[in-house]
């Protein structure tokens, strides 16, 4: 039986090499383009040699996997449309350089839903405990991950205090992902200054050239593959807000009350996790109320924060 087996699997890998080799490549497979590896590129201000071959084999590798994983590189370019204009502001207000916007890309894709196996939530990803050592309140009614202002003013703190530590920024964003703590001590034990030089988990030692290579692709998606019309991407929302520093106790019959549904609510306001919120301490909060014409595709004010994103 196991001969039968064997030789009838040879038959019909053999008829499939013949049939394989009569036909047009070409007109069964899609050309597949490997992506452009440039030898210098800059990051944070700063010039990055990729000379050297380790370097650019490390970022050509995640060049190829974001430039076939479509659906989250043409998701996040979308995103990036309508948050960028209200990230972008804040690293710029604290001193940041804008390339970190590419930091929360890689961490959520920009999806402002977006929650982790590890617990991390929000653009930013952080978890809960650090959220709560920079500032953000974290509990089962409110939780100011999912608040796009505060959670990207908490993540400022968090890379001021790191470049103070390490004086570079490569090195910053690799703490982002591997800790202050990992990062400081194999800076030491390698003798080195820049994490580019460390020799770390695959995850960390791969996330910065992540970062990187999401900055090549956005800055010119059309290099790598991508092409988008102006009315595909997402456009930043024009919001009313309205100061909350009571309790709450029904979320959906207070959104009725301001001309909106429980939906609506909870989408503009991530931060609100319950259809109530205590409030013991007369906290204020600010909840955003979408104007009306931000809710419509044809009302809605079109912009492009980057016109290299579109062909249009």
């Amino acid at each position: 039986m196991n001969f039968i087996y064997t030789t009838t699997l040879a038959a019909t890998l053999a008829a499939s090499a013949l049939s394989a080799s009569a036909i047009d490549a070409s007109a069964v497979f899609s050309p597949v383009v490997s992506p452009y590896t440039p030898v210098e590129m800059t990051f944070c201000g700063k010039a990055v040699d990729l000379d050297n071959t380790l370097m650019a084999e490390r970022l050509d590798r995640e060049l190829t996997g974001m430039s076939y994983s479509h659906t989250n590189t043409l998701l996040t370019i979308k995103r990036a449309n309508k948050l960028f204009p209200e990230l972008a502001p804040i690293l710029k207000r604290n001193g940041i350089p804008a390339d970190l916007l590419y930091l929360a890309c890689v961490e959520s894709t920009l999806n402002p839903r977006a929650y982790s196996a590890a617990k991390a939530a929000g653009l930013w990803q952080f978890i809960p405990e650090t959220a709560k050592q920079y500032g953000l309140e974290v509990n089962e009614y409110v939780d100011e991950r999912y608040n796009t202002e505060k959670a990207t003013e908490a993540a400022c703190r968090y890379f001021r205090k790191a470049f103070e530590k390490y004086g570079n920024w490569e090195s910053v964003a690799a703490s982002y992902n591997g800790g202050m703590g990992r990062i400081s001590s194999e800076l030491d034990k390698q003798q080195q200054r820049s994490a580019f030089n460390l020799y770390l988990a695959d995850e960390t030692m791969r996330y910065i050239f992540r970062i990187m290579a999401t900055k090549l692709i956005m800055e010119n998606p059309r290099a790598y593959g991508f092409t988008l019309h102006k009315s595909q991407l997402y456009q930043p929302v024009e919001y009313r807000t309205v100061t909350v520093d009571t309790p709450v106790e029904d979320w959906p019959t207070w959104a009725k009350k301001h001309g909106i549904d429980y939906l609506t609510l909870r989408e503009h306001n991530q931060w609100i996790r319950a259809k109530s919120m205590p409030n013991k301490t007369g906290k204020t909060y600010k909840v955003r109320i979408p104007l009306e014409q931000s809710l419509s595709r044809k009302k809605q004010n079109t912009t492009v924060y980057n016109p290299a994103w579109t062909v249009d």
